[in-house]
Parts: structure tokens; sequence; C-alpha cells
């Protein structure tokens, strides 16, 4: 094997923490993944103990360098990205006060209603009306009504690559990517949203937020003594900064220019496009100004029940002959099928919708269903729904101005040829796959590359460490004969939004009398 230099990138996800070893030409050398547990204490809450985090990411480091025979002196940088907006409050000394709260956690929904109705300028970066208790203010705000002797003793309200590169460095500095994702930080118009957290009755907020705030490249430091020992590395190890995994994805996926959107797909989806023009949407999130590109902006959609829909419905269909093959045995006979699945139109909102209606009470619906379709047919069905909402998004996102000339994506759905197809022939774009699919270690490996002077700036370092694997090319006909039936999916959330919030306002009432 050549020597260095290499690249450290690490992903701290939801269920585990991956560490990636990189070179400079963007080749992965060696993952790890250790698991850690996430508890689930009340409905709506998920927390985890960030020691776990530290122990994963130093077993994960110490155990790809010994499985690749590397030297301290070939690693040139550790990068961290990690889920957002996961907070940890720690006090004076370094202590964590209380579990952390991760991202999907939505304790905070009372407290995300009273962000939105406060008329905060700032909620134009969550556009225009929407708050989310995933959202630092929401969950800081209640810490200070359920919590207060916590929220009075911290004195650092950290997210989670916050925290690592703490760990790492003893600096203690916020990224600026999670910061403008999800606690409203302007760089533009004077950072922290003080106006804001004043409103909500938080004015001490900011003094638990870093003066320091960086953007994803930049050099934090150097490692300290103690983890020098720990992790078996010298000190020319630069500790650069990262931020949310998505966001760094964006980055593995090469997406740091306007015209290209990232999408990343999993049990959810989310959409991630660059734009040199500031502009605040409704029915999206952002543009946050230098969230990935500094004098840029990122702009935001998602879709809540994506690659989870399909589960679903795998566990409601499965039998002994799909059991072990399901996608394997179905997406043979989906392709077969014409274009509307034979009349069947899926709405995609099994867990609500996040962008383009922000409608947290619709739900999914199989429309035009007799007894002639086939298991096959909704298969397909949901896997056009699906890109439908995405296509629902990037048309906001067009008629807000954005250009979008191609779609690279990433994630679970790219191993399939039916969905990137579609995809393509719904959205009528080309749809890229990159040679690397860790793009969520390959993102911070390039960003330490940055902040370790390997390359000048994150546009050079993508152009050198991301490569393409295939491009799908859409069929203009087959996107012709698909908007009929796009329409229609439009059309069935307009007729079915009174019947959804009818329905969830009988089931609230139904629980509260129980």
């Amino acid at each position: 094997m050549k020597s260095g230099p290499y690249m450290i990138g690490i992903d701290g996800g939801t269920e585990g923490l991956r560490v990636g070893i990189f070179d400079l030409d963007g080749n992965p050398l060696v993952f790890v993944r250790n698991a850690y547990e996430t508890n689930f204490v009340q409905p709506g809450w998920a927390e985890q103990n960030p020691e776990h985090w530290w122990k994963a990411a130093v077993s994960g480091i110490r155990s790809a360098m010994s499985n690749i025979g590397a030297e301290s002196s070939d690693i040139a940088s550790i990068c961290v990205g990690a889920t957002s907006c996961t907070v940890v409050c720690l006090d004076d000394s370094g202590n964590v006060l209380r579990p952390a709260i991760i991202w999907m956690d939505v304790r905070a929904e009372e407290e995300a209603r009273i962000v939105a109705d406060s008329g905060s300028p700032a909620l134009l970066l969550s556009g225009r009306v929407h708050a989310s208790a995933e959202w630092l203010p929401s969950k800081a705000l209640w810490l200070s009504r359920n919590q207060p002797e916590i929220f009075a003793k911290t004195t650092w309200m950290a997210e989670y690559a916050d925290y690592l590169t703490w760990r790492l460095t003893g600096e203690k500095v916020a990224s600026q990517n999670n910061a403008a994702i999800r606690a409203y930080y302007d760089v533009e118009n004077g950072g922290w949203a003080r106006e804001l957290y004043a409103t909500l009755g938080m004015p001490d907020l900011v003094e638990k937020l870093p003066e320091v705030v960086l953007p994803m490249g930049t050099p934090i430091g150097k490692l300290t003594k103690r983890v020098q020992d720990e992790l078996g590395l010298d000190e020319n190890v630069v500790v650069v900064t990262g931020g949310a995994d998505a966001f760094v994805a964006q980055i593995g996926l090469g997406v740091v220019e306007p015209g290209a959107m990232a999408l990343i797909t999993g049990s959810s989806h989310l959409l991630l496009l660059q734009t040199k023009n500031r502009v605040h949407g409704e029915g999206t999130w952002g543009g946050y100004p230098g969230a990935v590109i500094d004098g840029q902006y990122t702009v935001e959609g998602g879709q809540t029940s994506s690659g989870s829909m399909i589960g679903w419905f795998r566990r409601l269909v499965q039998s002994e002959e799909v059991e072990d093959n399901f996608f394997e045995a179905l997406s043979p006979l989906a392709s077969k099928l014409p274009p509307g699945s034979d009349g069947l139109i899926v709405l995609d909102h099994f867990q609500g919708n996040r962008t383009p209606y922000v409608d947290a009470l619709s739900r999914g619906a199989i429309l035009g269903l007799s007894l002639s379709h086939r298991r096959e047919h909704i298969f397909r069905a949901m896997i056009e729904s699906v890109c439908f909402g995405s296509e629902n998004t990037m048309r906001r996102f067009r008629e807000q101005g954005h250009q979008i000339d191609r779609v690279v994506a990433a994630g679970g759905a790219t191993n399939s040829d039916l969905w990137l197809q579609l995809h393509a022939d719904i959205s009528n774009v080309p749809v890229e796959v990159t040679k690397v699919s860790e793009t969520a270690s390959l993102g911070p490996a390039i960003l330490g590359a940055v902040g370790a002077g390997l390359y000048k700036d994150i546009n050079d370092a993508v152009d050198a460490m991301v490569h393409r694997d295939r491009v799908v090319l859409p069929n203009s006909e087959v996107h012709q004969r698909y908007e009929e039936f796009f329409l229609a999916y439009q059309k069935s959330y307009e007729a079915l939004k009174p019947i959804m919030h009818q329905l969830s306002a009988a089931q609230k009432s139904k629980q509260r009398d129980t």
C-alpha cells in the first residue's frame, strides 16, 4: 500500500459511527463501523450517550489504522460529519449534563409552535412560517421550560459534530453549517439569531453557543496530547470543521455549484442545492447563507416517507418467495408495467409532508385500486410516488428561480435501476451516481484535505476526489406520459387534505378521552 497523506472521515449516524480513511484521489482504503444505542425514553423522545460516540470514534480510528497498516505520519486530517440537530448540554468543566437529544426527537412540538408564532424575521430560513421540533431553538426552549436547572447549568450547547471536534482538540467551536441549517445562524446578518432567542425568553441562549463559528473545511487545531496517545496519532494531524451528515454528504456527491441537486435517499429523502442568490421561498428551507460554500446559499427540501414507505409495504405483503429478495422479485415485474401503474396513484405522506406542503397531519393513500391490481402495481406506484414527491419539491425550487440541470443521487435508492430510471423520466433530468457510495464519509475526507492545505478549496478537492460512476438519462416521451399522473398526484393531496386533517383531529380527541 502506498503511503499517505490520508484523510480520516467520520460519519456519526443515528445507529452508529463509521470511520473511513481516504487517499488524495478520493479512494476509500477502509471503513470501520461501531454501533451505539438510542434510548426512546417516552413517545417522541430519542436520546443517546455522547460518551458512546467518543468510544466509537476512538475504536473506529484505531481499528481502521490497524486494518490497513497505516503509520501515524500517514494521516493528514480528521473531520466529522454527524446527525443534526443533535444537542449536547455541557457545563463549565465539560461534563455532559444529560443524555443528548438527537435529531429525530420531537418532544419540542409545542415549543416549535411558539417559535413559529414568534413572527421573527429569522423564520425566513425555515420556509417563512414553519418551525421544526428538530431544530435547536425548539429544543433549547423545551429545556428552559421543562429542565430549567439543566438549562441554567449549561454553558455550552453543542452539536454532535462539534462535541467530537472538542474532544479531539479541546477547542469549543461551532460549525457554520450546523448553526445555519438548524439554529437560524445568519453569517450575513449578525450571526446567531439573538432577536429570536430573546423573543422566546432565552436571551442567555446566545451565551451558551460558541463565539467562534467556522465554515466547513476550516482547520480548528491539532489533537491534544492525551488524544494523540489514545488514538496513536502524531501532533501534525489537523482537525477540520465538518457539519451535518447530509450536507457533508452533499460535498461527497460533488454538489458545490448551482445547477446540480443532491438527492440523498434512505428511509427519508433530502434534496439539497446551491444558489448564488439569497432566496427564501415558501415551502422550502433556506437559503442558508454559507452553510456549504462561503458566498453561496443552500436550499433544502425533504420527504419524510420514502424508503420507509417501501419498507412498510414489504412487511405487509412479504411471503416466502419474496422474503429474502423482495426488490429482486418485484422489480422485474414492476418494470414491465406502463407509466401510472395501470391507474394507481400513491400519496407518499405516510408520516406527513416536509416540503413543499409542510403538513405534518397529511397521511398516505393508495388511489385507483381495483381487483386487477397486483403487488407489483402497488410497488411501482409507490416508487413513482416517491419520485413525484421529489419532483413536487423540485418544481417549487424552479418556481423560486433555482436551476436544476442534473441530479446526483446517493443512498439506498441508487441500488435500484428501476427507481433511478423512474426519477430521471418523471423529473426529465439526468440522474448521476458516484463511484463512492459512502458519501457521508467521503465528504469529511474532502473537507479534511482542504483544511490540511492539500487542496486550495472545496471545489478543487471535489474535482480531484469525486468520480462519476454512471448516468441514467431521461426518456422525454415517457416524461410527457407521466405529466398527467403527476398532476393527479398533486390533486390527490388537495382533495384529501381536509379529510386527513379531520381524521387527525378525531384521533387526537380519542386519545384525550382515553
